[in-house]
């Protein structure tokens, strides 16, 4: 796709470069001659190469989206247990230290590391 688009930026930098340089052409008239045959066209070119492109990334970022708001939609996970007067369920999260732990990059420079304390 790029290689098309590299060769006509080529030819028309040549005829821009004719057209500034011919004794009876100006600057002005390569810079129109550049813009006008080369910038524009190869704009829209472009642009039309990339849509399937840009359409594969929207449709896997909707899809990333409705993976992500599906996952939300269901109920959290809960650990049931059979006990003699019934059933208890209790959150999957239930037992896990609520402390929470930080990597050293994240802990402000004058914290220090948490020490345990033994009962």
């Amino acid at each position: 796709m790029y290689l098309i688009l590299i060769a006509w930026f080529y030819v028309t930098l040549m005829m821009a470069i004719a057209e500034a340089s011919n004794p009876v052409g100006s600057v002005l008239g390569g810079i129109v001659t550049f813009v006008l045959y080369g910038l524009l066209p190869m704009a829209i070119v472009g642009y039309i190469m990339a849509t399937p492109e840009r359409k594969r990334r929207l449709k896997a970022r909707r899809e990333a989206e409705q993976q992500a708001w599906d996952a939300a939609q269901e109920p959290p996970a809960t650990n049931t247990k059979s006990t003699p007067t019934g059933t208890i369920e209790t959150p999957a999260t239930a037992g896990i230290d609520s402390t929470p732990v930080f990597p050293a990059e994240a802990r402000p420079a004058n914290a220090t590391a948490p020490t345990e304390q033994h009962p």
